[in-house]
């Protein structure tokens, strides 16, 4: 499972015209699954996100969290996180597939929404992503258990 997290100061999704989920503060998250992920991923990750201190506390030094400062979340379905470039054209072989893909999408957004608010765009549809990165701060977490 991989997912690329961003500290923003807002963020929209929109689907064919209309918005499906919209932040202010808070972290945008695009989220990729691999073939072997599994709910035990998703666990580990939604803890991991709700937890992580990108958000300044009163000197300035990251060590707040989205609990912390009451952010919101905003999750966005990016099967192509998995794409692998050897040449010129990316190939996707190693996402996980869009009917098992979905469902762990949705658990995952039930996961995070354990801990925070969410808000999240729509698998498998062409979105529109605006956002306003706050630092900017990007980090990538990746988690893949052996069982």
């Amino acid at each position: 499972m991989k997912l690329v997290v961003q500290r923003v100061t807002h963020a929209s999704v929109e689907v064919e015209g209309e918005i499906t989920g919209k932040i202010d503060e808070g972290l945008m998250v695009l989220v990729g699954f691999g073939e072997n992920d599994t709910q035990k991923e998703a666990d580990y990750l939604a803890r991991k996100v709700a937890k992580l201190r990108v958000f300044p506390d009163e000197d300035g030094r990251m060590n707040k969290s989205l609990l912390d400062i009451n952010g919101k979340l905003l999750l966005v379905p990016q099967f192509t996180l998995y794409g692998k470039v050897k040449k010129y054209r990316p190939s996707f072989h190693r996402a996980l597939a869009p009917d098992v893909a979905t469902e762990l999408f949705d658990y995952f957004v039930e996961k995070c929404g354990e801990y925070v608010e969410v808000q999240t765009g729509v698998f498998g549809a062409y979105m529109k992503v605006d956002l306003l990165n706050n630092g900017p701060v990007t980090i990538l977490l990746e988690k893949e258990f052996d069982d």
